[in-house]
């Protein structure tokens, strides 16, 4: 009598599928989820750039203003004795005296980009008005320890940018000569 063998069948279970689609699911989410992630942090390149031409705007402006003689060192301050708002202020276009961060600020527009419409040129009706509401400025002038004559101004752009909040701060040294 011939023995009988009993040959398993090649190839998978269907248990052993279902753990191989399993696997391969959780790699293609987490995929997807890096993906989307790194795309928001891409979006916020130009908010980057945004926050470092803003900061840059204020410093320029306030040493300008103090070298061509429109600000007396004594008004190189925060208020209550100077003229700069303290605390995060919305980015808003620049008042009467031509400065950011001031009293005189209080009255004016918000601060926006300006992108091309439709028609692709810039300078038409068309264009597009972004603007910058997610955006804070802060101005804060210190004295400089043991340096009677000397203000550090520090200017910090806070923002959100997708699901990121992030800072952007500016450093400088101003003096009264």
């Amino acid at each position: 009598m011939a023995a009988k063998r009993r040959h398993r069948d090649a190839g998978f279970t269907l248990l052993e599928t279902m753990i191989a689609m399993v696997v391969l699911l959780v790699g293609v989410l987490g995929l997807a989820m890096m993906l989307g992630t790194s795309l928001a942090y891409m979006q916020g390149s130009e908010d980057d750039f945004i926050a470092q031409q803003k900061a840059q705007e204020a410093m320029e402006s306030i040493f300008t203003a103090k070298y061509s003689g429109n600000l007396q060192w004594s008004q190189i301050q925060n208020t209550p004795n100077g003229i700069f708002l303290t605390g995060a202020q919305p980015l808003l276009q620049p008042g009467t005296d031509g400065l950011v961060g001031t009293a005189a600020d209080s009255g004016s527009a918000a601060e926006y980009i300006l992108q091309p419409g439709p028609d692709m040129k810039l300078g038409t009706s068309d264009d597009i008005k972004l603007p910058l509401s997610n955006f804070t400025r802060t101005i804060t002038i210190t004295p400089v320890i043991n340096e009677v004559y000397v203000e550090q101004i520090t200017v910090t752009i806070n923002y959100q940018t997708g699901l990121f909040t992030r800072t952007y701060t500016l450093n400088s040294e101003i003096s009264a000569f």
